[in-house]
C-alpha cells in the first residue's frame, strides 16, 4: 500500500514551486532593490537609486554624481557582501551610473 501524506500547505507548495522554477532567486534579488536603504545605510541611500537586477546578478544603481560613483566603486566589494548576506539570489556586480547632468541649452 502507498503511504498517504497529509496535503501540503499553500505556503509550502508555493515555496517549493518558487525554488524549483528559479523564481525564488529572482525574488531575493528584487528584494535588494526594495531593502536598499536598509542594506547600504542612509548616507549611500541618499545619493543612490537602485534601478534593476539582471538574472545573472548585475545590479544597476543610479548615483547623484560622478564623484560619488567613483567613491562607491571603491566600496563595491563591501557593499556586495552586505547585499548578499543570507540570500540565494546574489548580486555579482554593481554598475554605478552617474545621473545625467543638466542638458546644455
Amino acid at each position: 500500500m502507498t503511504e498517504r501524506r497529509p496535503p501540503a500547505t499553500l505556503a509550502d507548495a508555493l515555496a517549493s514551486y518558487l525554488r524549483q522554477s528559479g523564481f525564488s532567486k529572482r525574488l531575493q534579488q528584487a528584494g535588494i532593490i526594495e531593502q536598499w536603504a536598509e542594506l547600504v545605510g542612509p548616507q549611500i541611500a541618499a545619493v543612490t537609486a537602485p534601478e534593476s537586477v539582471t538574472p545573472d546578478g548585475v545590479l544597476r544603481v543610479r548615483v547623484a554624481t560622478a564623484a560619488w560613483a567613483n567613491e562607491l566603486s571603491l566600496m563595491t566589494p563591501r557593499i556586495i557582501g552586505r547585499l548578499n548576506a543570507g540570500r540565494t539570489g546574489r548580486v555579482k556586480e554593481i554598475r554605478w551610473m552617474p545621473a545625467a547632468g543638466p542638458s546644455p541649452t
